[in-house]
């Protein structure tokens, strides 16, 4: 009965682990797409003060 609950925690810590990599991983991909656009605007910000 003991090895149950061990695969229950294991299962629950998996979808927990899942859910917060999800999290992380969508705040990012947020965080890079900024910093890509950011960069491009510096681009051209700096190529139109030439």
């Amino acid at each position: 009965m003991d090895s149950i609950y061990v695969y229950i925690g294991a299962l629950v810590l998996v979808v927990v682990l899942f859910l917060l990599v999800r999290k992380v991983a969508s705040c990012l991909v947020k965080s890079i797409i900024g910093l890509i656009v950011l960069a491009i605007a510096a681009y051209v910000y700096f190529t139109m003060m030439q």
